[in-house]
């Protein structure tokens, strides 16, 4: 796992993915959500695992004005541009998400589990779990 931290945004992947949200706006936002809740997918890959944390992340931000967590400054320049009311619809699909990613079949709790920073990975979730409640 290239990951450098336990944050949304510090790992490769989700690094990456700021700029698609700068680039695709809401959408990027809709489409990580997506491919998290695929029925389809018996198993969430790591990466999209990153990007439905990323991206709930984002949300998160936009609706409470909180971008700390955010280590990109055009995606935070992004967020504090963004309509809270044109993205609040994605709140629910966030929260299943952030499930599928914490739950079996996802290969982001596997990766951490042998961690010693596993605690602080879940703790981080459940931290944006309540900011999105």
């Amino acid at each position: 796992m290239s990951a450098w931290g336990v944050g949304p945004f510090q790992n490769e992947a989700a690094a990456g993915y700021a700029a698609e949200i700068v680039q695709d706006g809401a959408y990027a936002l809709a489409e990580a959500f997506d491919v998290a809740l695929d029925p389809d997918n018996d198993y969430l890959e790591a990466e999209e695992g990153h990007r439905a944390v990323a991206a709930a992340e984002t949300l998160a931000a936009v609706l409470t004005g909180d971008t700390s967590a955010l280590t990109d400054a055009a995606l935070r320049a992004w967020v504090q541009n963004a309509d809270p009311a044109e993205l609040t619809h994605l709140r629910g699909h966030a929260m299943e998400a952030l499930e599928r990613v914490l739950g079996p079949g996802s290969e982001l709790p596997d990766l951490w589990e042998d961690s010693e920073d596993a605690d602080a990975w879940r703790g981080d979730i459940q931290r944006l779990r309540a900011a999105l409640s």
